[in-house]
């Protein structure tokens, strides 16, 4: 997970509710991403979790800096929204797979399960939705393009959410991911084919081709869109993650007194509430 002051308070619950969920949390490693010595932070982990074993990597920023393309939320343009991309040079070398995750998730099954899941000859590992119209994630100059258009030649693209990935980091490493990605985000700089930031340069080299897990392990799109972040309600099935991509963040709603009414799951996870709004409620 990355490390960020605006996304502390989201963190802090997810691996809360991680920990609450798990039947074995000692078996647990936590691999933090920062863009700055933040010791502050550092030191509210320690004390939230005294007995949490985790690690805190520095994510030099300057490695994406002239690479980011300017997308339709300010948030998707931050250097640490593409950490996710470097985890095999940053990750210790023994450290083969990791459970990449957003801040804006509380896991409410133990994520064992998602661990064990079999990558099988993939590099990924995700709840994909084949449904979803694929077109939209890219622009007109990428379908008009007659090289650029045939880059999902031969595979079944379909959407998948880089907020929840099982990732082969030897894998991705071997075979050079991390540079395919920086290829077509100097595309992005050129021609302008997507609008959204880090997704969809995984989604032109993975999509089609990643090992699917169930839709329960990513209940996505709960901040709403990427513009209004208005109330969504939860996909119908069962469910062992909950995922506040889009806009609206349930810190954020909470503390307005407009929170959507799913952000009330989110809630008990909270560790920065204060006494008084219990109080209140």
């Amino acid at each position: 997970m990355t490390l960020d002051a605006n996304y502390l308070r989201g963190t802090m619950a997810a691996v809360m509710s991680i920990l609450q969920h798990s039947t074995c949390p000692q078996n647990f490693v936590f691999h933090f991403l920062t863009a700055r010595h933040e010791p502050k932070i550092f030191t509210s982990i320690s004390s939230t979790f005294p007995y949490l074993n985790f690690n805190v990597y520095r994510f030099d920023s300057n490695r994406v800096r002239g690479k980011i393309s300017k997308s339709i939320r300010q948030a998707l343009d931050q250097p640490l929204n593409y950490a996710r991309i470097y985890l095999a040079d940053i990750l210790p070398s023994d450290v083969n797979r990791v459970i990449y995750l957003d801040s804006d998730i509380i896991v409410v099954d133990d994520i064992a399960k998602l661990w064990k899941v079999d990558l099988g000859e993939k590099v990924v590992a995700a709840p994909e939705y084949c449904h979803a119209n694929f077109t939209t994630y890219f622009t007109d100059s990428f379908w008009s393009d007659d090289v650029l258009s045939k880059t999902f030649k031969g595979r079944l693209p379909c959407y998948f959410n880089t907020g929840v990935m099982v990732l082969d980091v030897k894998k991705w490493k071997k075979e050079g991911y991390t540079q395919k990605v920086e290829e077509w985000m100097v595309v992005q700089k050129l021609k302008r084919i997507y609008h959204l930031g880090s997704l969809p340069p995984f989604l032109l080299i993975f999509a089609g081709n990643i090992r699917a897990v169930d839709h329960r392990w990513n209940q996505h799109g709960l901040g709403g869109d990427n513009f209004e972040g208005k109330c969504r309600s939860l996909h119908p099935g069962p469910i062992s993650l909950l995922h506040w991509s889009g806009k609206g963040k349930p810190w954020l709603r909470l503390d307005s007194r407009k929170p959507c009414p799913i952000d009330h799951l989110w809630a008990p996870y909270d560790l920065y509430r204060s006494s008084r709004t219990w109080l209140e409620d």
